[in-house]
């Protein structure tokens, strides 16, 4: 037992839960994916053929959309869809400030310009503050379906119709994520992207997947994957400009075997964020990210948390170093607005942009948990809720 005069571990007390039990571990993976690797690797096709369409048909039924075309990357996928769109120089995009920086910099990859909008108390792009940003020449809306937890796509495709847009919906946190009439995340606008990299609740280490009821849209894709060829048109025919984003067999393979316990886990992870939810809301000062009651399934990819600092009782960053005292890996979100880093901050472009509630995130009150704790036991979650609460009990020592 501890002899300090303190409760908190940072100072010296016992932490809360101990040392000897375990986060779950991420990747997970068992013999599925041993076996379906060696089939690859003894088959000798390691590229670009039957396990590629395999996992393109598997997660097109998964997200309910008519084609999937997989690549390298949710980056890549972002480019590519912007491209078969036919976005480029003298275009804006809008995008939301609060996002990982690909979803502006495809946009300025293909010669556009994005165009930053705030978001609300859901951590996504506000609906109400789009139409002003739009100008003759806005092409396009990027919504982040931020987490997994859907924007509002029905007031987002209402002012997308007004104003003749397209809407690229950046689903990377979205896997099995499904609106209000069943539809899946990625085929609620006009085409969707979602990432495969390592930390992703679906992984190959790395990969990129777009989805589309288009089919124009969906040839378009296929053939800027596939070095501008055509769908079983003749080898060396390029009849576009496109590139090498195949994604290999390897990784198709990894993606089919793990999408088999997705739904288990996805499953675990909503119960647990249910949990978490009810519980966590009850403390002073701390905000769960709002669930919007249209969306009928949630990815939960991160755990998110908005904490008042004055109501809780400290700063932000002393709150972060108590919780992983005690034993609660609980971080930071994104520390800058993407008009901040320095790729758009150097330009001076954005010197007049302020969107008051991502800065407010960022700068001082948005936490997350990563996914893979969510697939923890509920006693585990039962931890996390007493670790937050012990927190905030012993509050008054943290500025001793």
């Amino acid at each position: 037992m501890s002899d300090s005069k303190f409760n908190l571990a940072l100072l010296g007390g016992t932490p809360l839960r101990s040392t000897d039990k375990t986060w779950p571990i991420w990747p997970q993976y068992g013999a599925g994916e041993r076996e379906a690797l060696l089939d690859v690797l003894d088959n000798t096709n390691w590229w670009y053929g039957e396990k590629v369409r395999t996992i393109e048909q598997e997660f097109a039924a998964y997200q309910g959309a008519k084609y999937c075309l997989v690549c390298t990357s949710g980056t890549t996928a972002l480019e590519i869809c912007l491209q078969a769109m036919e976005i480029g120089h003298g275009d804006e995009v809008i995008v939301p400030p609060f996002t990982f920086v690909a979803t502006a910099s495809a946009v300025s990859r293909m010669g556009a310009t994005p165009v930053f909008v705030d978001i609300d108390d859901s951590w996504n792009m506000d609906p109400t503050k789009i139409e002003a940003a739009i100008t003759p020449n806005t092409k396009a809306i990027i919504p982040v379906h931020f987490t997994g937890r859907i924007c509002d796509m029905d007031a987002i495709n209402a002012i997308a119709q007004k104003h003749d847009l397209l809407v690229l919906e950046d689903a990377s946190h979205s896997w099995g994520a499904k609106w209000s009439d069943g539809q899946g995340a990625g085929v609620l606008g006009d085409c969707g992207v979602f990432s495969f990299q390592g930390f992703k609740n679906l992984t190959a280490g790395e990969g990129g997947a777009m989805v589309t009821n288009n089919p124009e849209l969906a040839a378009k894709m296929q053939s800027y994957i596939n070095c501008g060829r055509k769908e079983g048109g003749v080898w060396y025919e390029h009849h576009n400009v496109g590139t090498n984003a195949r994604l290999g067999e390897f990784q198709a393979a990894l993606l089919s075997a793990q999408l088999k316990h997705l739904p288990e886990q996805q499953a675990t992870r909503i119960r647990n964020g249910e949990i978490l939810d009810e519980e966590l809301s009850k403390i002073e000062g701390i905000t769960p990210q709002p669930v919007d009651p249209r969306q009928t399934q949630h990815s939960r990819h991160i755990y998110c948390i908005r904490v008042d600092q004055e109501s809780f009782g400290c700063s932000r960053e002393r709150m972060l170093e108590a919780l992983n005292a005690e034993g609660v890996p609980v971080d930071a979100a994104y520390p800058l607005p993407l008009y901040k880093q320095p790729v758009y901050a150097k330009t001076g472009q954005y010197d007049d942009v302020s969107c008051p509630v991502c800065e407010e995130l960022c700068y001082n009150s948005a936490i997350w948990i990563t996914h893979q704790h969510l697939l923890g036991s509920e006693s585990d979650m039962e931890d996390i809720i007493a670790i937050f609460q012990k927190v905030k009990d012993n509050v008054n020592e943290l500025s001793n």
